[in-house]
């Protein structure tokens, strides 16, 4: 259908058009839609091709669209009942159940409303007396279609026509309509039971959600500074970062890590000059006059011995300042000192990532240097940047201040690197997504960043797309920011010996009070995930945007929403597992998974709902809805053992086959969050 072509271009929406199922002349709507709609009928000439299959949606419509054209030409009655349509199977079914309802809810719309362009609205039943899914498109249907001819008289009739032009499928086993339209949808236990099984017989890589393998994702976050500790500032970024970059990868996508580190600026002539300073001075006291370990050994203090001469010494002040010219300008000697500053603050992050499971790729300030003098003529060439109290500024429609990207003086700010840094990461490294994790405050810098790099043509419509991930406070438990009983930032690295060793403690305590014999090795392993896994999860567990209060009682106590507490959840269920003896894999081929108790079926329906926690998460760069989700999956799973026997009962095979279902899921969502988990403690 090549006179339907047209409509793919983004700029169609001026005509109306015939539709083939109706017959009828149809207003024009939103590029979105036309496109949507030149698609349909692309796969329905695409059926008659051999070897071709289409999905279920487009099936049915195929099968509905040549029915009602072959009744209007011969004058017959059209078909009154839907074609019956077969789900793909497990092996290449691929995202969530409420994707698959929303792509069944589609074809129906289109069959019942084909003049109305209608996104399927599917969510999650608030009430399970009430359904499994809910489909909320009637009343805003209804008020769409209300005036025109043949119109519905009530939004339920709306959702009659609805579920009358449902295909027959295998997911849905029934639907209900509640109050004024609400269509609810109970789905198959056959479906559920055989798509968990196909879980644990060909793995989780088919339930993430998709749209996103081979996208390329680049993710900014953590960004520490040269020269200075990591501190529980950096904590949140990095290991939201993190846990998006996993999220991604899981998804197929091709995932940049990168580390924006702090690592050229005014601050390095300050350094340089108070290395230069101590060599002289150890030289002059029969030292030797050579590069020493010792120089960038506590890189900490040498800063601030360093600020501290910067602030009171003028003439420092004045070397401090002729050494980043110096440096900015290529000086061999100058360069070498840095250089020597760089590698020591990266081993230092590097044992701080390698004790959190983080990888990076660095790619520091430094790197966008050369590209800060282009960045700011080509803004001048197109009339983006102006020249305003002698600083050279972006003003922004919606900003009352401007975005500086050059000081009178000729330096350049962070603005101008990130310029860069945005330009680079869209000319050339092709990204389809770009996403910074940094706090809060610097949401506004960020929202001027993206609308001058729209302003110079740089980040179009069609390009790519471009978010910052902002995240709130670490507080103390006094409610202020989280800082040592001195007023210092606290140390990442003392905060996580901290929560390592009360876990040790613990496990200790525990092993004795059982009678059980210690192993030194066991425990270490043990106190290194939970600890670790309990300053991850504190943080994550929490909507990004919030400030939370770190507690190391709260997050280590073994009841309640806390990684310890599922942790243990997951080695008991593992225990379980291991006492019965059986090879769980091998009964997964054959076995099928029952669902008669309730409290199976709720478990059951919760496992599927997996990808959707992730679909959540992606659409809200939020980390928190996978702790969510995981924690109302330890919740349902303690709730369904505590009613159905497994080890000995009638049913034991199919209910080892949900705890191993449970302890698959529970391991992908610990995986995502960075947590190592464990099986026994």
């Amino acid at each position: 259908r090549t006179d339907y072509l047209p409509m793919l271009s983004p700029t169609y929406n001026s005509r109306p058009f015939v539709s083939t199922t109706s017959r009828r002349l149809v207003a024009p709507t939103t590029p979105l839609a036309n496109t949507r709609r030149a698609l349909h009928l692309i796969q329905l000439a695409l059926k008659s091709i051999p070897q071709v299959e289409l999905s279920a949606g487009h099936q049915v419509v195929a099968a509905r669209t040549e029915a009602r054209r072959a009744a209007i030409s011969t004058s017959a009655a059209p078909p009154s009942g839907p074609p019956t349509v077969t789900m793909a199977s497990e092996k290449t079914a691929c995202g969530s159940v409420r994707g698959e309802l929303s792509d069944l809810f589609r074809t129906a719309l289109t069959l019942s409303f084909p003049s109305v362009a209608a996104e399927p609205v599917v969510a999650a039943c608030n009430n399970a007396k009430n359904g499994d899914y809910q489909c909320n498109n009637a009343m805003a249907l209804f008020g769409k279609l209300k005036g025109t001819p043949n119109a519905p008289k009530a939004p339920r009739d709306v959702a009659t026509a609805i579920v009358s032009a449902l295909p027959t499928n295998d997911l849905v086993s029934e639907t209900s309509l509640a109050g004024p339209g609400f269509i609810n949808i109970r789905l198959n236990r056959d479906f559920i039971s055989k798509r968990l099984s196909g879980m644990l017989v060909n793995g989780l890589a088919g339930w993430a959600p998709t749209g996103y393998a081979g996208k390329k994702v680049i993710i900014d976050f953590s960004s520490p500074n040269v020269a200075k500790e990591m501190h529980v500032g950096h904590l949140r970024s990095t290991i939201i970062g993190d846990t998006l970059c996993r999220i991604f990868e899981y998804c197929g996508s091709d995932v940049l890590r990168l580390n924006h580190v702090g690592d050229w600026g005014t601050q390095f002539g300050m350094l340089i000059e108070h290395m230069a300073d101590a060599r002289k001075a150890r030289v002059a006291a029969g030292g030797e006059d050579k590069d020493m370990d010792e120089d960038v050994s506590d890189l900490q203090e040498l800063y601030r011995a360093a600020k501290k001469r910067f602030d009171v010494e003028a003439e420092f002040k004045t070397r401090a300042r002729e050494a980043v010219t110096r440096l900015q300008g290529g000086d061999a000697a100058s360069l070498s000192t840095w250089e020597r500053i760089c590698a020591a603050s990266r081993r230092e992050f590097e044992a701080i990532y390698s004790r959190l499971g983080v990888k990076l790729h660095e790619r520091g300030e430094s790197f966008y240097n050369p590209m800060l003098k282009g960045v700011v003529e080509e803004l001048k060439e197109r009339d983006v940047a102006t020249m305003d109290q002698g600083a050279l500024c972006v003003f922004l429609e919606g900003h009352p201040v401007p975005l500086i990207v050059q000081k009178g003086d000729g330096a350049f700010l962070y603005a101008t690197t990130d310029l860069a840094a945005l330009k680079h990461r869209i000319n050339e490294e092709k990204a389809d997504w770009i996403i910074y994790v940094t706090d809060v405050g610097q949401s506004q810098h960020f929202e001027q960043v993206f609308a001058t790099a729209k302003k110079a043509g740089w980040l179009v419509d069609e390009g790519a797309k471009v978010s910052h991930v902002g995240f709130g406070l670490v507080l103390g438990e006094d409610g202020k920011r989280f800082r040592t009983r001195s007023g210092d930032t606290v140390r990442l690295a003392e905060l996580l010996d901290e929560a390592k060793s009360r876990c040790a403690a613990t496990i200790r305590e525990r092993r004795a009070e059982a009678g059980e014999e210690v192993d030194e090795a066991e425990v270490e392993d043990a106190a290194c995930a939970m600890g670790y896994g309990a300053v991850k999860y504190a943080d994550l567990k929490n909507h990004r945007t919030t400030n939370y209060k770190f507690s190391f009682d709260e997050m280590l106590n073994l009841k309640g929403n806390t990684a310890v507490y599922l942790l243990y959840a997951h080695a008991r269920i593992a225990g379980i597992v291991r006492k019965a003896g059986k090879d769980v894999y091998a009964l997964a081929a054959d076995t099928p998974i029952s669902l008669d108790h309730p409290k199976e079926l709720e478990l059951a329906l919760h496992l599927c709902k997996f990808p959707e926690a992730l679909e959540d998460a992606i659409e809200e760069l939020g980390p928190n809805r996978v702790t969510d989700y995981l924690y109302d999956l330890s919740e349902k799973f303690n709730s369904f053992y505590v009613d159905c026997k497994v080890l000995g009962s009638d049913q034991e095979a199919s209910r080892l086959l949900l705890c191993e279902a449970t302890a698959v899921i529970m391991r992908k969502c610990f995986e995502l969050l960075g947590i190592k988990p464990l099986y026994r403690i």
